[in-house]
């Protein structure tokens, strides 16, 4: 009959046959086989049976008295049928007890053992099996201990990660770092969008690329994670549900490493999924009505049944406006614009938001959040929050939006809400305010760039350095801007009649 196929070892932290030898309390000696200072062992287990084969799981250190062998198996092939079968019932290693039927290790014993590579350890008088076998169980459950913890503070740094501004990159490189591999974000077509740690030779690279496509979903019985070993890596991959995919190569696998990585998965699913069922082909159904001429009062109804919407506009921080924040009345040098947001990133900030409608356009994040999610401060972002708006009104509450981030970057505030209280503008008919403002304003028509400067400068209340930060130019810059449109329009910008009359003009377009 065939035999049956050995079970693989238990997925738990090992011990080093190593350690074990180094208890001076049990006084071991290893005396055949392989030293190697890599064989580990998974148990001990006693037995005296001649073929102890069917009692073994694999990985165990088996410790026998020599009950079991005849008085002529040294001249014939006993030796070595019983070592072949513990070598192929997948034992790690074999404890021979000298006394209380033997008083040596017979010869022949040592010989097949240095014939099949298996270490052989001899066990003296005075050391009992009980005692080898708690020795054995102790050292592993200081190696699940430990195991534990490595897990334990590999979820709570993954879970700092996921905090970050940028947090799907800071996944991946605290998964690398804690794995000490190389991790790889692929996307939804299959490619590769983002990695981190060690970059590994490029067929092992393809490889992973390979095995992310096992992973990604083709119809029921997809597998949710796969593994593969090639050119002594290791290869893992990991279905993040959302048509990403998360790829692993590690020089080793140990016991932790998959919940450690599958933690990383939900994290990573998590800030690359869809916030809302079927909003993806909403989505794609409200962009081919605009295309084909549809408005957005008769669009927005696909996205949702919301009535009013926030408009947000972020912009990551910059690190030099947390450094140094500059001192009042003191001049700074111009401000340099904000790196642009990844995709990843804007895609996470959407996240938070609670909403899927975003958009990256240059260094600006646009995000349409339903007014019944109130936008919070996000770490890492400068927030511009329009008042809530019916979908006709999209257009102006994008640019409320926008000046209220202008506003919030030069005030160094996370977060800035465009005012909703009853206005001056409400006593006058809109009609008759459109008109004088085009009046007034009539000398900087031609002056998108001094018009942009007056707005921001008064709505900063005459701050020069706050509207350089605003509209990322030079101080001297703005001074100039200003002196030219007090020329133009034949104003003193110094009197605050003049100024709130010129406030109440710009609030008009």
């Amino acid at each position: 009959m065939p035999e049956p196929a050995v079970p693989p070892t238990p997925p738990t932290p090992a011990v080093p046959l190593a350690a074990l030898l180094a208890r001076e309390d049990l006084a071991l000696r290893q005396i055949a086989g392989p030293s190697d200072p890599s064989l580990v062992i998974h148990a001990a287990h006693t037995s005296e049976m001649a073929d102890p084969y069917p009692y073994l799981l694999g990985g165990e250190l088996l410790l026998t008295a020599g009950v079991h062998i005849p008085e002529a198996a040294g001249s014939g092939t006993y030796f070595d049928d019983y070592v072949s079968r513990i070598v192929a019932a997948g034992g790690a290693a074999l404890g021979f007890g000298v006394a209380p039927v033997h008083d040596t290790v017979p010869r022949a014993l040592v010989a097949a053992c240095d014939t099949y590579d298996l270490p052989l350890v001899e066990v003296p008088p005075q050391t009992k099996f009980s005692a080898v076998a708690r020795a054995v169980w102790q050292l592993l459950a200081q190696a699940r201990t430990a195991e534990l913890r490595r897990v334990t503070e590999a979820q709570q740094s993954l879970a700092a990660a996921a905090a970050r501004p940028d947090p799907v990159p800071s996944v991946l490189r605290q998964l690398a770092a804690r794995l000490g591999g190389w991790t790889a974000l692929y996307g939804p077509e299959g490619t590769e969008i983002a990695s981190a740690g060690r970059e590994p030779e490029a067929p092992v690279r393809g490889a992973l690329t390979e095995l992310a496509e096992v992973v990604r979903p083709s119809g029921p019985g997809t597998p949710t994670s796969a593994t593969h070993a090639t050119a002594g890596t290791h290869l893992a991959a990991y279905a993040l549900g959302t048509g990403f995919a998360l790829g692993v190569a590690t020089p080793a696998r140990e016991p932790g490493d998959h919940t450690i990585a599958s933690v990383a998965a939900v994290l990573l699913t998590l800030l690359t999924g869809e916030q809302q069922s079927g909003s993806g082909a909403a989505r794609t159904s409200a962009l081919v009505r605009l295309l084909l001429g549809g408005t957005p009062e008769e669009v927005a109804p696909l996205l949702g049944k919301v009535d009013q919407w926030f408009v947000v506009h972020a912009c990551a921080i910059e690190q030099r406006d947390i450094a140094n924040p500059g001192a009042r009345g003191t001049a700074r040098p111009a401000p340099t614009h904000p790196h642009p947001p990844d995709l990843l990133a804007a895609t996470a900030l959407g996240a938070a938001l609670g909403s899927p409608l975003i958009d990256s356009a240059g260094d600006i994040v646009q995000v349409l959040v339903p007014a019944d999610r109130t936008p919070q401060p996000q770490p890492g972002w400068t927030l511009g929050v329009s008042d809530a708006v019916p979908p006709q009104q999209l257009s102006a509450g994008a640019a409320r939006a926008a000046r209220t981030l202008a506003r919030a970057r030069a005030t160094r505030e996370p977060l800035l809400r465009h005012g909703t209280r009853p206005a001056l503008a409400d006593l006058v008919p809109r009609r008759e305010a459109e008109a004088h403002a085009r009046t007034l304003l009539a000398p900087l028509a031609e002056h998108p760039a001094l018009t942009e400067t007056l707005r921001t400068w008064l709505s900063l209340h005459g701050s020069w350095d706050r509207t350089a930060v605003a509209l990322a130019v030079h101080r001297n810059t703005v001074r100039q801007r200003i002196a030219r449109c007090a020329a133009l329009l034949g104003a003193e910008l110094d009197d605050p009649d003049v100024r709130m009359e010129l406030w109440f003009a710009l609030r008009q377009e």
